[in-house]
C-alpha cells in the first residue's frame, strides 16, 4: 500500500489517506448507526475517493445542501429527536461525511481533521474497554498523519517515516496524559459524563420472573460484576457461591413479582444466627441500569456505597434509590452458613403461602396427595413441623430427580397453567420453571417458601484472584420455611443438573454441534491449557484497566494521592537528591551532545543515520567525499538522490565564502530530506 501511495500525486494520496482515517474513526459506530446512515457515510467516502482518483471538481453546494437537510430529516426520523447520545452522533457521522465533499480551502481541512478527533472522542460513550482504547489510540496515529502530511514544504517523507513521527508525538504527549488523568481533581461519575440515554440496553436482573426470563439471560456472556475475597482469604466451593439479589413472592399464575412492602407497615425485626468464620469481600458491579445490588448470601447486617443511598428490605435484598448507571465497588462481610428468623411467629409467613385461585390444578392437588389430604377438599393445611417439611422438601428433589425431567435453554411454551404442563407434561425447563414449581408445590401444601434470583457460581482468575460472575450465571433458587429451622435454602435445580451448581452452565447443558471447534473449545474449558491461561491473562489486563482507569473515582484519587505523599514524604531527601543530579548529569550530557550550530546537529544526525548501514563518516572526510563514498552504497535511486542532495547543500551552507547564517528556509529542507536518508 506504501509504494502504491508513493506514485500518487501528492495531493491524492494525501487526500486518500485523510479519507482512511476518517473510515477508522466512523467505523467503530457502524455496529449501532442505523442501516441507511452507515450506507450514507460508506457511500459518500467513496464517492470522495472516485473524485479524489480522477481528478474531478467537487459537487456544487446546491447539491449538498439538499442531500444534507434530507439526512438531518432521516435522523429525526430514526431517533425523533435531535438531541441526546445516539442522535447526536448519527448527525456527527453524517456531518463528517458531508464535510469531506466540500474540502476546498485549507481551513476546510483543518475542520475535517478537528471533527475527526471529536467524533473520535465519541466512540467512548459506548464502549470504555482496553481494546476500544487501543484502537482509538491508532486512529489517533493515522489522524495525526494526515494532519502532518498536509503540512510539508517540498519532499515529504515515506508513509512509514511519517507514522513513526506520528507515534513519536502521540507518546510524548503520553506522560502529560496520565500526569493530567492521576492528578487532575475528578468529578464524580465515569470516565466520560455520558447523556441521558447512554445506558440503555443493559441487561441483568429483573424484578419479576415468569418462563423464559433467566434462560434468554443465561445466554449473555457479559460480566455481571467481580468480587475478590480479601484477607488472604479463598473462595468458597463454587455450590457455596450464590448470589443474592432479588426475592420474589407474589405469584399471579404465570409471573413472579416482589411483595410491595404495605404504606405505614413498621419493618419486622429479621433474627439472624451466623456461624463459622466471616468473609469480606470487595464487589465491583457493572453497570445494568438496576437498583439491585449482587451480595453473597448472607451479607449484611449493612452495605455502603459512595454516592448513592443503600437500603435493605426484609427479604435480606440490598438496593439503591437510584438505577445504577455507572461501574461501583463496595465491601461486604457474608457468613457462608446462617440461620434466618428461626423463631418466628408462623401467622407472619401466612403470606408466603398465598397462591391465585384456578390456576394449576393437578399441581394443587398433587401437593395434597403429598401431604396425605383429600385432593377434592378445599380446607386450608395446617402448618408442618420443621422435619416433616424438610422431608416433604427432599420428597419434591427426588420427584425432578427421577422423574425424567430435563434442563434446556429452549423449554417448550407453557399455556395459562405453566406449573401443571412444566410438571406433568414437558418435563424440560430452566431454573426459573424448577424453582417456581417447587415454591408452588410448597405453598400448595401449606408451607411458607419464596423464589430468589440472583446468580450462582463464576470462574476464579488465578491471575488476579477476581472471581467472575457473568450474566450466564444467573439463577433462580428458593426457599422455604419451617419452625425452629427458619429459612433455608433449596436449589431444585441441582436436582435435576448437578453440573450447573458444582461447574458452570456450559457443563449443565448438552452440547450441540461445534463445527468442527470442539477440540478447541475442550481447551478453553481446561483451566490448565494455554488457551486458558491467555484468556485468564487477557481477563486480568482488562480487569485492571477497570479497576484503575474507569473506575478512577474522586474517592481513589484521594487515597492514591495519600498514598503518593506518604511516600514522598519518607523518600524526598533521598528522591530529591537523586532527582537533581539526574537532571544536572542530563544537562550536561544534553550540552555535550547538541552541537550549538542547528546546521552541524543536522549533518550528525546524518552521518549517524549512515554509521548504521556500515558507512560511518571517517575523520578527515569532508561531505564531497562523504558523499562519493556513499554512492556504493545499495539503497534505493531516491534515497542516493535524497543523500545528494543534503550533502551539497550542507556543504554549500558549512562552507560559503559569505560566511553569513544560514537561512531558515534551507534548514528547513534539510529537515526535510533527513528522514529520506535513513
Amino acid at each position: 500500500m506504501m509504494s502504491w501511495l508513493r506514485h500518487l500525486p501528492r495531493d491524492k494520496s494525501d487526500t486518500l489517506l485523510l479519507l482512511a482515517a476518517a473510515l477508522m474513526v466512523l467505523a467503530p459506530h457502524f455496529e449501532h448507526l442505523p442501516a441507511w446512515i452507515t450506507a450514507t457515510v460508506c457511500g459518500t467516502l467513496l464517492w470522495r475517493a472516485a473524485l479524489t482518483w480522477r481528478g474531478k471538481r467537487m459537487p456544487p453546494l446546491w447539491l449538498l445542501l439538499p442531500v444534507s437537510m434530507a439526512a438531518m430529516a432521516g435522523v429525526w426520523r430514526s431517533y425523533h429527536t435531535l438531541l441526546g447520545r445516539d442522535a447526536g452522533v448519527a448527525m456527527l457521522a453524517l456531518l463528517l461525511a458531508f464535510k469531506l465533499l466540500e474540502m476546498r480551502a485549507r481551513r476546510d481541512l483543518f475542520v475535517v481533521v478537528f471533527l475527526s478527533f471529536f467524533v473520535l472522542l465519541t466512540n467512548f460513550f459506548y464502549s470504555q474497554t482496553m481494546l476500544t482504547a487501543l484502537c482509538m489510540g491508532a486512529t489517533l496515529i493515522v489522524l495525526l498523519t494526515a494532519q502532518m502530511s498536509f503540512q510539508y514544504t517540498g519532499a515529504v517523507p515515506p508513509l512509514a517515516a511519517r507514522l513513526r513521527m506520528a507515534a513519536r508525538i502521540a507518546v510524548l504527549a503520553a506522560p502529560l496524559a496520565v500526569l493530567m488523568f492521576f492528578g487532575f481533581p475528578r468529578i464524580q461519575g465515569p470516565l466520560w459524563g455520558l447523556p441521558g440515554d447512554a445506558h440503555t440496553g443493559h441487561t441483568g436482573i429483573s424484578d419479576s420472573m415468569a418462563p423464559g426470563t433467566l434462560s434468554s439471560l443465561a445466554q449473555s456472556e457479559a460480566v455481571a460484576f467481580r468480587a475478590r475475597f480479601l484477607d488472604d482469604l479463598p473462595p468458597p466451593p463454587k455450590h457455596l457461591l450464590y448470589w443474592r439479589s432479588i426475592v420474589l413472592g407474589d405469584y399471579d399464575g404465570r409471573t413472579w413479582t416482589r411483595v410491595p412492602r404495605r404504606r405505614g407497615q413498621p419493618r419486622q425485626e429479621i433474627a439472624i444466627a451466623m456461624r463459622g468464620k466471616p468473609l469480606r469481600l470487595q464487589v465491583t458491579l457493572e453497570p445494568g441500569n438496576t437498583r439491585w445490588l449482587a451480595a453473597l448470601e448472607l451479607s449484611g447486617p449493612e452495605l455502603k456505597l459512595a454516592g448513592y443511598r443503600v437500603r435493605d428490605s426484609d427479604e435480606l435484598e440490598f438496593f439503591t434509590t437510584d438505577p445504577l448507571t455507572q461501574r461501583v465497588r463496595y465491601e461486604t462481610t457474608a457468613w457462608t452458613d446462617f440461620t434466618i428468623q428461626a423463631d418466628d411467629d408462623p401467622r407472619r409467613m401466612a403470606r408466603w403461602t398465598e397462591l391465585p385461585a384456578g390456576f394449576n390444578p393437578r399441581t394443587l392437588a398433587l401437593a395434597r396427595q403429598l401431604r396425605h389430604a383429600d385432593p377434592a377438599s378445599g380446607t386450608p393445611l395446617p402448618p408442618l413441623p420443621a422435619a416433616d417439611s424438610a422431608a416433604l422438601a427432599q420428597q419434591l428433589l427426588q420427584r425432578f430427580h427421577d422423574g425424567g425431567y430435563s434442563y434446556t435453554l429452549q423449554p417448550p411454551l407453557l399455556g395459562r397453567d405453566a406449573v401443571d404442563e412444566f410438571l406433568f407434561n414437558s418435563k424440560a425447563g430452566f431454573c426459573e420453571h424448577y424453582a417456581g414449581a417447587f415454591v408452588v408445590l410448597m405453598r400448595a401444601m401449606g408451607i411458607p417458601a419464596r423464589v430468589v434470583t440472583g446468580y450462582q457460581g463464576g470462574e476464579l482468575n488465578p491471575v488476579d484472584g477476581y472471581v467472575t460472575v457473568r450474566q450466564s450465571d444467573a439463577h433462580a433458587w428458593a426457599e422455604y420455611w419451617s419452625p425452629g429451622r427458619g429459612w433455608r435454602r433449596v436449589d431444585p435445580t441441582g436436582a435435576v443438573a448437578p453440573e450447573r451448581i458444582a461447574q458452570n452452565l456450559a457443563r449443565a447443558l448438552p452440547q450441540t454441534s461445534a463445527f468442527g471447534l470442539g477440540p478447541l473449545i475442550d481447551l478453553q474449558n481446561d483451566p490448565n491449557s494455554w488457551l486458558a491461561q491467555l484468556r485468564f491473562n487477557y481477563a486480568a489486563l482488562n480487569n485492571c484497566w477497570n479497576q484503575w482507569v474507569l473506575d478512577y473515582n474522586p474517592d481513589r484519587q484521594r487515597s492514591f494521592l495519600e498514598e503518593l505523599g506518604a511516600a514522598f514524604a519518607n523518600w524526598r531527601s533521598a528522591l530529591g537528591a537523586a532527582l537533581v543530579c539526574a537532571l544536572l548529569y542530563g544537562l550536561r550530557w544534553r550540552r555535550q551532545r547538541r552541537p550549538a550550530d542547528p546546521l552541524d546537529g543536522l549533518y550528525d544526525a546524518f552521518c549517524r543515520q549512515q554509521a548504521r548501514h556500515g558507512y560511518a563518516r571517517r575523520a578527515d572526510e569532508g561531505p564531497h567525499a562523504y558523499a562519493a563514498r556513499l554512492r556504493a552504497m545499495p539503497a534505493s535511486g531516491e534515497k542516493h538522490a535524497a543523500m545528494e542532495q543534503f550533502l551539497s547543500l550542507y556543504g554549500t551552507l558549512k562552507y560559503s565564502a559569505a560566511g553569513a547564517e544560514p537561512r531558515s528556509s534551507s534548514l528547513t529542507t534539510l529537515k526535510t530530506l533527513l528522514p529520506l536518508c535513513r
